[in-house]
């Protein structure tokens, strides 16, 4: 007999506090005790081996057999209700950590707890069909792909009355995959569906599928709708450590913003017209890697993203009504919305009201959208239309579905039209931070702000790090003058990186204190993948005396629109040049600059 490995952890206060010198007993499938122990200082017992059926049988498709063995277990401790947990698989090779909550004794709250649970078999094993499109009535986007922290499962069917639990991201990930899947795969089989589970989750999310029905969870665990979830479920070790390696990462279409809607079944016993679990398997033993597996079932233009978000500030509607005379981001998105549903509802009419500008026309296209939905025809965005403005721009996108379009939205061109700062949380923060953290990227000076929507004393030192740079009033707060100059600076980053122009050769470089990639592209017309690739460079790190070769663009001149906080010395710095030279190239007597002027800049 092969053997496996199970260690017990016994907590309680929500997973948070270790339950010292319990007693845990283990348990084969017909009760009798193997072993006794007692938890240590953090709430664990020592790992303990446990028989099993050889690992092969979980890596074929056709075994008909129980490719594991199951145990049980009892968790007894002072001043706490007695927990049990029975039908444990335990899988050859393979170290199952199964967390068991303890419930105090007074405690009288009715609440799910880990009493008496059963863990069922994986879903990789089950036969019921799974129809994970749901039945969303307002389906919504969010600005950013975020994590959330925690999410909130509920423990059944959408409309079924059952519990609801929340749990951190990464932990959810685990459980999920320990609960679809066998640990025994081939790791490269269990990367593809591990980045399968997370994309889901980060897609419901997005698209706030379920909290725009009114419902107050992200997901459930139900396998016709979601992807299983089993509180009290053990988590195997080789999972735990592909999902740390890949937390964050998600699927998405090539250009696009959107988690991509990753659907699957087991393959065999289930079939889909997205990933097989145990296709994955195959693919993997013959040598694909992840990416490839995932292009095997889904378009061959999905790529690999990370977010870096985690929050709990995961809410799209803005929070006041948009009318005629509102202005901002909040316009914009509704006005990407309107415009995309046009082309399916030709009678909603065109804006031509300028980006991020709530005028007439904007007015037009709303009255006519909430008269086809059934709206109170009012040309006023609250929360019943922005719901419905936003589900059925999912639709007709189909964000949640296999044949997605996907978005692009992001932050869009236009600045939000609030005030932030310190103490100030939602949305629009996390816009800024995700802002200043590509920012920081390419200007070392300012330093990256984590990511969670809250504007926090780290958010202001990364605000106030940027003004000073750009010659702002380094308030800390971020007014209109420091939105436009964060749009301006990070959208000339998106468009200077991308965009390469043609080469006819290099000039020598030697890095400086201060320098960047991106500065440096900027300074000579180029892009930072150019100048990577000219150099071999493998990451964006500079060292002070590097000489670099910079690609050389055929133009003579590099045109530059004048931001906030420009003046002629410090263009001359930044491309090699002097203040004549651009005086001269442009025509100017003198050097007062106007934000939105553009220059021709002689290339150094």
């Amino acid at each position: 007999m092969a053997s496996g490995y199970l260690q017990v952890q016994a907590r309680t206060a929500q997973n948070i506090i270790p339950l010292v010198g319990a007693q845990v007993r283990i348990l084969d499938d017909e009760g009798n005790t193997l072993y006794q122990l007692t938890t240590d200082e953090s709430g664990e017992t020592q790992v303990i081996a446990l028989e099993t059926v050889d690992r092969s049988f979980s890596q074929d498709p056709n075994y008909v057999g129980i490719p594991y063995s199951s145990y049980g277990v009892i968790v007894d401790a002072e001043g706490f209700r007695s927990a049990s947990v029975t039908g444990i698989p335990i899988f050859d090779g393979e170290l199952a950590t199964l967390p068991v909550i303890m419930v105090p004794l007074q405690d009288q709250q009715t609440r799910q707890t880990a009493e008496n649970i059963a863990i069922g078999p994986p879903a990789v094993t089950m036969t019921d069909a799974r129809n994970q499109e749901g039945t969303s009535e307002d389906a919504r986007v969010l600005r950013q792909v975020a994590i959330p922290n925690p999410i909130t499962v509920h423990l059944g069917a959408p409309s079924a009355s059952a519990y609801n639990v929340q749990i951190s991201f990464s932990d959810y990930v685990k459980n999920v995959a320990s609960c679809e899947i066998y640990p025994t795969w081939p790791t490269n089989a269990l990367r593809a569906n591990i980045y399968v589970i997370m994309t889901f989750a980060l897609n419901r999310i997005y698209t706030e599928w379920y909290r725009s029905q009114g419902f107050d969870f992200d997901i459930t665990n139900n396998t016709a709708y979601d992807q299983y979830y089993v509180p009290g479920h053990p988590i195997y070790d080789s999972i735990s450590r592909v999902v740390d390696e890949l937390f964050g990462a998600y699927v998405r279409r090539q250009g696009q913003t959107a988690p991509y809607f990753t659907s699957f079944c087991n393959g065999t016993t289930a079939t889909c017209a997205g990933l097989s679990q145990w296709g994955t398997v195959s693919l993997a033993n013959q040598g694909y890697a992840p990416l490839q597996i995932l292009r095997y079932y889904y378009p061959n233009d999905i790529e690999i993203a990370t977010t870096n978000i985690v929050t709990n500030a995961t809410s799209s509607y803005p929070g006041t009504a948009l009318r005629l005379g509102s202005s901002g981001l909040d316009v914009q998105t509704i006005q990407t919305y309107l415009n995309r549903i046009r082309r399916n509802y030709p009678a909603i009419p065109a804006i031509t009201d300028p980006a991020g500008t709530f005028g007439q026309s904007t007015r037009a296209a709303v009255m006519k959208f909430q008269s086809i939905f059934n709206l109170t025809s009012d040309g006023i965005v609250g929360k019943s239309t922005w719901y419905k403005l936003s589900y059925i721009y999912t639709a007709v996108t189909r964000l949640a579905e296999l044949d997605s379009e996907g978005t692009s939205l992001g932050v869009g061109t236009v600045p939000p039209n609030v005030v932030l700062r310190q103490g100030s949380r939602g949305q629009d923060v996390v816009t800024l931070q995700f802002m200043l953290s590509v920012i920081s990227e390419f200007y070392p000076v300012i330093p990256a702000a984590a990511q969670d929507g809250i504007f926090g004393s780290g958010t202001r030192a990364s605000v106030v790090a940027f003004q000073q740079t750009m010659n702002l009033n380094p308030d800390g707060i971020v007014g209109p003058q420091t939105w436009q100059a964060l749009y301006n600076v990070y959208l000339g980053i998106g468009q200077n990186v991308s965009t390469p122009g043609p080469s006819t050769g290099t000039v020598t470089y030697t890095v400086q204190a201060g320098d960047s990639l991106w500065l440096i592209a900027q300074r000579y017309g180029t892009t930072v993948d150019a100048i990577k690739q000219a150099n071999g460079l493998t990451s964006n790190v500079l060292q002070i005396g590097q000489v670099l070769q910079i690609p050389v663009s055929q133009a003579p001149y590099v045109e530059y629109t004048v931001r906030a906080g420009d003046t002629l010395w410090e263009l001359s710095r930044r491309y090699g040049t002097t203040v004549e030279a651009i005086m001269q190239a442009n025509g100017l007597t003198s050097s007062f600059l106007q934000i939105g002027q553009v220059l021709r800049i002689p290339v150094g």
